[in-house]
């Protein structure tokens, strides 16, 4: 039984198919079967017209994707085949940081997760022999291995650490600069009244918890382009 906030994702391969709506009621039905039930709430729905073969093209799935960040819903799809055929595309929603389910295959998403397991496990297995490898090597040619392990972070680590957190940050101001935009142009340009508005869509704050506050709002603003 489907629960929470869900954003959509329908995907047909032609414009013919597009104009038709030959597969997007099928995909439409299939999204409102898995959804019937429960507690949920559809945000958006997004619709691709694009190859299968291509995956660097895909703005409403990227739309789909902000949108899920943005409100903290799953991304829900009729048919595992509509994202893509490139396995390594698939994988790839991993680093979007955002949970997808397929309607035709509810358990896709963990089955996506054990995949990324095996190659992360088999990633990791390769460079422990290389690293191995390479000690051993140093260890011939008399470099003194070892050292203290618990040294605290050093400044580049540090830098770093702040250069992610920026990072991510500032894609958050993205993916909330379409709304904010939204209610100013709505005449909604106060800080408080962006802050009350953004609280009363039930969009997550960046800690994914409380109301909104002016000042949370103003560092929105503050990474956005003038």
């Amino acid at each position: 039984m489907a629960e929470g906030k869900w954003v959509s994702y329908l995907r047909v391969s032609t414009g013919r198919q597009g104009r038709s709506g030959l597969g997007l009621e099928a995909q439409r039905s299939s999204v409102t079967d898995f959804l019937n039930g429960g507690r949920w709430k559809l945000i958006s729905e997004h619709v691709e017209i694009e190859s299968g073969k291509r995956s660097d093209n895909r703005p409403q799935l990227e739309a789909a994707l902000a949108a899920c960040r943005l409100h903290g819903a799953k991304l829900l799809i009729a048919k595992l085949d509509r994202l893509s055929r490139d396995a390594h595309f698939l994988l790839g929603l991993d680093k979007a940081g955002v949970d997808f389910v397929a309607a035709d295959m509810p358990n896709a998403n963990r089955l996506t997760v054990g995949i990324m397991a095996m190659v992360a496990e088999e990633e990791r297995r390769m460079i422990s022999a290389r690293t191995k490898a390479a000690l051993a090597a140093a260890k011939r040619r008399g470099v003194v291995l070892g050292g203290d392990r618990g040294k605290p972070p050093t400044a580049k680590m540090r830098k770093r650490s702040a250069a992610v957190r920026q990072e991510s940050a500032s894609k958050r101001a993205a993916d909330l600069k379409p709304t904010i935009e939204e209610l100013q142009a709505a005449g909604v340009t106060s800080l408080r009244g962006i802050a009350a508005a953004l609280s009363a869509r039930g969009i997550p704050t960046s800690r994914g918890e409380g109301e909104w506050s002016a000042v949370q709002v103003q560092r929105v603003l503050a990474r956005l382009p003038g």
